[in-house]
């Protein structure tokens, strides 16, 4: 007897991108494709009236917020494991950044795969989320075991004090003004708190550095 098909939600907002899925995930025997969502709130819904084997989500939605369901893919994963915590979560993203993906397993998703990787990884990660496993790509795994055995050095006090100011929503200038210091020199502070802290933002690297307890905001 043959096993059904695994039943899988497609959410990404770009229509092409889910088309682009859909194809290639039902090119296999063992997947079928149920249901293709636009948004976090959408695959959200589907996911708790149609409980599939797996939900593909995409880490970031363009043009979504404002409302009142989740704002992005992770914020989804998190509504997810509250309404429907049967129903695993694969991340299918272009970002491999530290922090994006620690965000994604922190809330509770079974696996993270790039866009840009092979099929291969997909399937896998598919299918082993849908048995109760973890589907990591191998760039994930290997930086997620390069942050255990050579994790980012702290940050000094003069970053922490570069750190905190843009925190305060202050521009490189009025940074520079307020520690007495050329813009040119905030600027490779930055670099060094970017490159420490795995992030390519400002708003990533305040983020990290609150997580990591680097920083504290009042």
């Amino acid at each position: 007897m043959t096993a059904s098909p695994l039943r899988l939600i497609v959410a990404d907002d770009h229509a092409v991108v889910r088309a682009g899925l859909r194809a290639l995930l039902e090119g296999e025997a063992d997947l079928d494709v149920v249901a293709e969502a636009a948004g976090p709130e959408e695959a959200v819904r589907l996911a708790v009236e149609l409980a599939p084997d797996v939900v593909l989500m995409d880490l970031r939605f363009e043009g979504v917020g404002g409302g009142t369901g989740p704002a992005d893919g992770v914020e989804a994963v998190r509504a997810l494991a509250a309404r429907a915590p049967d129903v695993p979560v694969v991340m299918l993203t272009s970002y491999s950044g530290r922090v994006d993906v620690v965000r994604a397993l922190e809330a509770g998703a079974r696996g993270y795969v790039l866009k840009a990787g092979p099929p291969e990884d997909l399937f896998r990660a598919v299918r082993s989320a849908a048995v109760g496993g973890m589907g990591l790509a191998p760039e994930v795994v290997g930086d997620l075991v390069g942050q255990v055995v050579d994790p980012a050095p702290e940050l000094t006090r003069r970053e922490r004090e570069v750190v905190r100011l843009m925190a305060d929503g202050h521009s490189n200038r009025a940074i520079a003004a307020s520690l007495y210091l050329s813009e040119a020199t905030i600027k490779t502070h930055l670099v060094r708190v970017y490159r420490k802290l795995g992030v390519d933002n400002r708003a990533a690297a305040v983020s990290e550095a609150v997580r990591r307890g680097l920083l504290e905001l009042t």
